[in-house]
């Protein structure tokens, strides 16, 4: 039988020092394979933020898929509220974006219960974009709408931890199609209703050419007066 006792009658060797000081001390997550990376829940998606003369809305499709090629799921929200005046959504591994919101959802709650105000969307966008560079959220690549004292506010967040600040903004897989109809009919100073119109325009534009997009539309409304989201069918919107 082999003796695994460790040996301290002498001084370890150089080679015995080589893992990394950094690495989790209970071991690293194991690597993954294509193989595995066809399992897991992807929301596909197109989502849409756009900052408005009442606020902001946001529009994501419904669907939910394995490796891009199976609908795994026709009936997703893919946007949560996170903070009582703003809203993201899920793009990205679902495990991964559920994990996200989760995390975001408890330091505003936390915030909120230290400080005794709200978190401002500037120092909420700067939060979004550290953990999506520091945490294990696994390729997400959401939106941030919300309202607060400085105005209305619309935010994309890149896997890397990137903030970028825009009137409007999409992302997902269906992008490239939702941004020709979402360029050709956004206008300065929409209303929200106007706003919701020309989101669910481009949603369904989108779910038309893009396999990962589809089944329906998820809108939120946010305002200074909270946050309100709806599911629909195309054919109820447009």
């Amino acid at each position: 039988m082999r003796d695994t006792t460790p040996d301290f009658s002498r001084p370890p060797t150089a080679d015995e020092f080589q893992t990394d000081p950094y690495e989790p001390e209970v071991g690293s997550l194991p690597q993954q394979s294509g193989q595995d990376e066809e399992k897991v829940n992807k929301t596909g998606t197109t989502t849409i933020g756009i900052s408005t003369s009442e606020g902001v809305v946001i529009a994501t499709d419904m669907r939910a898929s394995l490796g891009g090629r199976f609908v795994s799921n026709k009936n997703v929200q893919k946007v949560e509220q996170i903070h009582p005046n703003a809203a993201l959504t899920l793009v990205g591994s679902v495990g991964g974006a559920q994990s996200f919101i989760r995390s975001l959802r408890a330091e505003v709650n936390l915030y909120e219960a230290r400080r005794g105000e709200d978190m401002s969307m500037q120092a909420l966008s700067t939060l979004a974009g550290n953990f999506a560079r520091g945490g294990p959220f696994f390729a997400i690549n959401p939106i941030l709408g919300g309202v607060d004292d400085d105005g209305h506010h619309v935010y994309s967040i890149d896997p890397a931890g990137g903030v970028m600040k825009d009137d409007y903004t999409v992302t997902g897989s269906g992008l490239t199609v939702a941004y020709g109809t979402l360029e050709d009919r956004y206008e300065d100073d929409m209303t929200n209703e106007e706003a919701r119109e020309v989101a669910a325009a481009s949603i369904k534009a989108a779910a038309e050419r893009d396999t990962g997009s589809g089944n329906g539309i998820f809108l939120a409304d946010v305002t200074s007066e909270g946050v309100d989201i709806q599911g629909y069918d195309f054919d109820e919107l447009l």
